[in-house]
């Protein structure tokens, strides 16, 4: 990150103390997870409670007998780090049994002298009353002096055990590692002259100071993929495009998302691998990239790729780092379409290199190295089209009501060819694909979350509750706006009510304004349910709809930045052209225009086949196809006689 910056300050001639603010987006967490790296953890439940992380969820993924195969996750916990406590809330808040404290102690003591490096408490039905939970917390804090403690009711107060108590575990997990990187990422800053404060960006693609990041690290799970759907959502609605997918391809994954209204979907439970987190989070399907290695099962004789990626060390053989394996860049530069000059020149790909890679695949199928490559090719273009489907298809959408957006440094190589299978036109490049993530979170408002649950069906629940514990959410979402220092003027509360019909497994959240707060009609939110279920599925039905959760959305709208419009000019690319390059096509040898993206003016038109350089990313423009220059210097490829 340091690197990165002094480069762009160095270029625009601006030393680093002009900084208003850093704005990071981080996969820190989400590593401590997938790679086991993170804290040991202790764990207090209620008593009878002890194996609930070994127990998990009865759901398994796979089709039908999955079950058989299936090997439940190792817990982040280990058994021998958790302890039961003698208490008990009901599911309405009563207490049922008081917490033995001396008992409590003791087991602090236990966890303390074992060596755990955070502990976390998850009382039954803490969501309904946290007396207890916070009783057991104060405990801990007077024997635990720099063990940091979390307790599920201020991380997310809402039902399903299982659920909620991984989320609060995995914010003890990885909070000691997130601490430290972002205390020295910090301490850095300050030594390189940045007096501007840190921000981190969370799950949901909003921002929050690095004191809420230190304070709830699970926030940021899913940091890394949000900034780029910000972005997109950002640039497309700009350019008039309210309905889109979002396709992001790096080196070591691919992740695509729905938009719709110009906003990214948001999901309130997502998994970081085989976990699930109860963290707002925007809706992303992540596959592999453009480093995943290509394989000739010894079994089946079949072409492969995936799921193992070579990752940056030892990195795609073309990379010239010592990596040996084919790779789908690799399979990229023996076709042609990129370019052996990237970065503006400064880095020069081993075109021999990946050649021999692609070989091995070749020698072992029988066929030419082009053949393999355009193999390799077609699979990983099938594998993201399934990602894709997941995201549509799977969920009711037609992707041909969407345009999709293209990004990452490798997304515009695949991206006219995902969007012929689908149907999704226009293809949107943006300027900077390479670093879209940096636009989406400099466009990114702070934002957080603060949510209960209260299950109840609206035809007995009393209005007045229903409105005052939104208020009362709404206050803290407003005192957590404070705690961020943002201007009064600034702030906006929207208010959401997870509901769904009695007994139902699934819940849908229906928006309720400030304005219906103050008279609250819980007979016209279940209506506004019902049209929202038959919406989204066809149908309703005549039975009790139940409220499950409340939440309240605090937002401290910043400073958007203002993307430039240009006066079109001539058609012809001509001025653009910087030369040719050799590609394969179907196994033919031709020679197709290759363009600098810098020179690309507002009104050009580039018929494909075509290739488009620059300096974080290469486009790919396919025949039959054709992309031209908008006004916000955008490529919008489309099929060739569209508009």
């Amino acid at each position: 990150m340091l690197a990165g910056t002094h480069e762009v300050y160095d270029r625009a001639g601006l030393t680093l103390d002009v900084l208003d603010t850093s704005l990071h987006g981080t996969t820190v967490a989400t590593n401590a997870v997938l790679e086991g790296k993170g804290a040991r953890v202790g764990l207090l439940v209620t008593r009878g409670w002890a194996h609930l992380l070994h127990l998990a969820e009865s759901w398994t993924p796979g089709p039908l007998f999955g079950f058989f195969d299936y090997i439940k996750p190792e817990p982040l916990v280990e058994f021998e780090d958790v302890r039961e406590i003698t208490e008990r809330i009901d599911s309405k808040g009563a207490m049922l049994e008081a917490v033995d404290e001396d008992a409590a102690r003791q087991s602090i003591d236990e966890l303390a002298d074992a060596g755990i490096e955070a502990l976390t408490i998850c009382l039954l039905n803490s969501y309904a009353n946290a007396d207890h939970e916070q009783r057991v917390e104060a405990l801990a804090k007077e024997q635990l002096d720099d063990i940091p403690v979390s307790i599920f009711s201020t991380i997310t107060p809402e039902f399903r055990e299982y659920a909620r108590t991984v989320t609060t575990v995995m914010n003890s997990y990885v909070g000691g590692v997130l601490r430290r990187y972002l205390a020295r990422l910090a301490e850095k800053l300050v030594q390189n002259g940045v007096t501007a404060p840190l921000q981190v960006v969370r799950s949901d693609g909003g921002l929050q100071s690095i004191g809420a990041a230190r304070e709830h690290p699970v926030q940021t799970v899913l940091s890394g993929p949000s900034g780029g759907v910000n972005g997109a959502a950002y640039v497309a609605h700009r350019a008039g495009h309210d309905r889109i997918l979002t396709f992001d391809m790096g080196g070591t994954s691919t992740d695509v998302a729905v938009c719709v209204g110009g906003v990214p979907t948001i999901t309130r439970e997502t998994r970081v691998g085989s976990f699930p987190v109860r963290a707002p989070s925007v809706e992303v399907e992540s596959i592999g990239g453009g480093g995943p290695i290509a394989s000739v099962s010894p079994v089946t004789g079949a072409l492969q790729v995936g799921p193992h990626s070579a990752g940056t060390t030892p990195s795609p053989a073309a990379y010239g780092q010592g990596g040996t394996e084919p790779t789908v860049t690799d399979a990229n530069v023996v076709l042609g379409h990129l370019s052996p000059q990237l970065l503006g020149g400064a880095m020069t790909l081993d075109v021999d290199a990946a050649q021999a890679a692609v070989q091995t695949v070749a020698d072992s199928m029988g066929v030419d190295v082009h053949r393999a490559a355009e193999g390799i090719v077609a699979i990983v273009n099938e594998t993201m089209l399934g990602a894709l489907r997941v995201a549509t298809v799977q969920k009711g959408l037609d992707p041909r009501e969407f345009a999709l957006v293209s990004f990452g440094g490798a997304g515009g190589l695949h991206a006219n060819a995902l969007a012929a299978t689908l149907g999704c036109f226009p293809v949107i490049v943006p300027p900077e694909p390479g670093v879209l993530s940096a636009l989406g979170f400099v466009a990114a408002d702070v934002r957080n979350e603060f949510g209960q649950t209260a299950i109840q069906t609206t035809d007995r629940a009393e209005r007045a509750e229903v409105a005052a514990l939104l208020s009362e959410l709404g206050r803290q979402g407003d005192a957590w706006l404070t705690e961020e220092s943002i201007d009064r003027a600034n702030r906006e509360i929207a208010y959401v009510l997870d509901m769904r019909y009695h007994r139902q497994g699934y819940k849908l959240p229906v928006d309720v304004s400030v304005e219906q707060l103050a008279s609250l009609d819980l007979r016209e939110v279940a209506d506004r349910f019902r049209a929202l279920h038959e919406s989204l599925y066809g149908f309703s039905l005549p039975g009790a709809v139940e409220i499950v959760n409340v939440r309240a959305q605090a937002v401290g709208r910043v400073h958007k930045p203002t993307l430039a419009d240009h006066e079109a000019g001539d058609a012809s690319p001509s001025a653009a052209q910087v030369g040719t390059q050799e590609i394969w096509d179907g196994g033919v040898r031709r020679s197709v225009p290759l363009f600098d993206r810098a020179q690309l003016q507002h009104g050009m038109r580039i018929e494909g086949f075509g290739i488009v350089t620059q300096y974080d990313a290469t486009t790919v423009v396919l025949p039959a196809h054709a992309a031209t220059v908008d006004r916000w210097l955008n490529l919008v490829i489309e099929p060739t006689g569209t508009s």
